[in-house]
């Protein structure tokens, strides 16, 4: 539907297997160019929350809606369907594969999704020169350095346009000059690509990328008070 959120979250709520709330009554929408940070102490459950949003796990209470689709109304293979084509994922481990050169990583997810050789190439030449890597596109990762294995995570998790892209401490294992490169690209692909970005990071200063930064505790989430 026209004007639809991206990705909308309705009282959402997790419990521990002991039955104390994680966090409860989280809601939250993003439309399309939305880019904001996720912020929380420790063991608050922003892992958990990344789960419920890939719909990988199911809530104890509310919905998470992705292009207006309940995830809890779909099926594990009709879920894993929608995550492939509507999701991206940055993570700070990388978790691209050390066999496969620079281009055969970022044509992973296009594959998967059916797209024909000649259309991949041309899309994988274009998100490989958007992330400044056209020139390492036969290399393997192990002749790179860690800010270029982590573009080529990016490239890789937007190449097939997702509509959602959650990128998980992506920063985390990078100095921070390329941290910051990197930061500054994951958004202007985002906001290229009319995507909606989810970032979650212990780090104030990669926040501070973001459009909006939320603060999750048990209560739910919101809005980190400016100053």
């Amino acid at each position: 539907m026209a004007g639809s959120p991206v990705l909308r979250l309705e009282n959402l709520g997790k419990r521990y297997g002991t039955g104390r709330p994680l966090f409860e009554r989280l809601s939250l929408d993003l439309a399309s160019g939305a880019y904001v940070a996720i912020m929380g102490e420790s063991g608050v459950g922003k892992s958990t929350l990344l789960n419920l949003l890939a719909g990988l796990d199911q809530p104890d209470a509310g919905r998470v809606l992705l292009e207006g689709i309940d995830l809890a109304a779909l099926s594990d293979d009709e879920r894993t369907l929608l995550r492939r084509r509507a999701v991206g994922f940055v993570f700070q481990a990388f978790h691209v594969l050390p066999y496969l050169t620079a281009e055969q990583n970022v044509a992973l997810p296009l594959e998967l999704l059916g797209v024909a050789q000649a259309e991949r190439a041309t899309r994988v030449a274009a998100m490989l020169e958007a992330v400044g890597l056209a020139a390492a596109a036969r290399r393997q990762p192990r002749n790179l350095s860690g800010g270029e294995v982590q573009r080529i995570a990016i490239a890789r998790a937007l190449v097939h346009r997702p509509r959602l892209v959650l990128a998980d401490e992506p920063t985390g294992n990078l100095d921070p000059r390329t941290a910051a490169q990197t930061l500054a690209l994951l958004r202007d692909q985002i906001k290229a690509n009319a995507g909606a970005g989810i970032l979650i990071t212990h780090s104030k200063t990669a926040a501070d990328t973001a459009d909006r930064i939320y603060v999750l505790d048990a209560q739910g989430l919101a809005p980190l008070a400016s100053g």
